[in-house]
C-alpha cells in the first residue's frame, strides 16, 4: 500500500473538515463519533497500536457498516493490509457490542409513567396507558457457508439472520436478540428471549402470546393500516376499532427498523 492519502490522515481531514461530509460517511456527527472514541478506549477495551491510533481503528468500523463496504475496498480507503483491516474491523464490532450490553435498556426499568405520546393522544388515552413498548422481529442479510445456508433461508429464499427487537415511543431500541438462523419463527426467538433470564429481557411490571403483559391484536380482523385506507377508513365494531390503533400504535417498531436499516447499509445488502 504505497499511497500517501494514508487511512490517519484521511480521518484527520473528515474530522477537520465540513460536518455533513463527516456525517454522510459515518453516518453520525463528528462530536458523537469524538465521544463514543472516548466511552470505547476507556470502557470497552477499544485500543490502537504503536503505528495505528485509536480513531482510525474505530473509523474502520462505521465506515464498513455504513458505506457497506467490503474489506478490499477498505484496504484501499485506510491504506492497510487485508488482516489489519479485518483484525480492526473486528474489534471495532467487539467494542460496540461490549458498549450495547450497557446502554440497550429502557430509559426507566420501572416504566412509572406513561409516554407523553399516548397521554397527549386523545385516541390512544386511556386505553394503552400503560404501554411501555412494541415488540417485533425483523431479518437482516446474511452471508453463511455452504454447509450451514438451508437453516438460514428464510422466507424470502434468501440467508439472512432472525432477531427480534423492542423498541420505545422514542424510537430507541430497549432489547434485542439476535443471530437466530433466518428459517426460526418468532414465536420461537420471542419465548426465548422472555423465558432465560440470561437475556435480560425488560419484563413488564406485571411479569406475542396473549401472556399477562402483552397485548396483541384480534385475529381474524383487519389489522394493517392499508386495509383500513383501502376501505375508505371505515371501521366496523370494537374489534376493528382496536387494531386500527394497536397497529398505529405498533408502527414505531417497524419505523424504528426502517431507520435502522437505512442508516447502516450492510445490514441490507451485506457483502462476502
Amino acid at each position: 500500500m504505497t499511497s500517501t492519502f494514508v487511512g490517519d490522515i484521511w480521518v484527520g481531514e473528515m474530522l477537520s473538515g465540513h460536518p455533513i461530509r463527516f456525517r454522510n460517511i459515518f453516518r453520525m456527527m463528528r462530536p458523537i463519533f469524538m465521544d463514543l472514541l472516548h466511552e470505547l478506549c476507556l470502557n470497552h477495551g477499544l485500543q490502537g497500536s504503536s503505528s495505528t491510533l485509536s480513531r482510525e481503528v474505530l473509523a474502520i468500523t462505521p465506515y464498513i457498516l455504513a458505506q457497506n463496504e467490503s474489506i478490499r475496498g477498505a484496504m484501499e480507503r485506510f491504506q492497510h493490509s487485508y488482516e489489519t483491516i479485518s483484525r480492526y474491523f473486528s474489534k471495532g464490532i467487539q467494542a460496540l457490542v461490549s458498549l450495547a450490553a450497557q446502554i440497550i435498556k429502557p430509559e426507566d426499568p420501572s416504566f412509572a409513567t406513561t409516554p407523553e405520546q399516548i397521554v397527549n393522544d386523545p385516541q390512544y388515552m386511556p386505553y394503552f396507558k400503560n404501554y411501555i413498548g412494541a415488540i417485533d422481529g425483523t431479518h437482516v442479510d446474511a452471508r453463511i457457508p455452504n454447509n450451514e445456508k438451508v437453516a438460514y433461508i428464510g422466507r424470502s429464499g434468501s440467508t439472512t439472520q432472525n432477531g427480534m427487537a423492542v423498541c420505545d415511543f422514542n424510537m430507541c431500541f430497549t432489547f434485542v436478540v439476535a443471530s437466530w438462523d433466518g428459517s426460526a419463527h418468532d414465536s420461537r426467538i420471542f419465548s426465548f428471549a422472555t423465558r432465560n433470564r440470561s437475556q435480560c429481557f425488560p419484563l413488564p411490571p406485571s411479569g406475542y402470546p396473549m401472556q399477562r403483559g402483552y397485548l396483541k391484536p384480534y385475529s381474524d380482523t383487519r389489522y394493517h393500516l392499508p386495509d383500513f385506507e383501502r376501505a375508505s377508513g371505515t371501521v366496523r365494531g370494537r374489534k376493528e376499532m382496536f387494531n386500527k390503533r394497536h397497529s398505529s400504535l405498533r408502527g414505531v417498531i417497524e419505523r424504528t427498523f426502517g431507520v435502522w436499516k437505512k442508516k447502516w447499509v450492510i445490514l441490507r445488502d451485506m457483502p462476502s
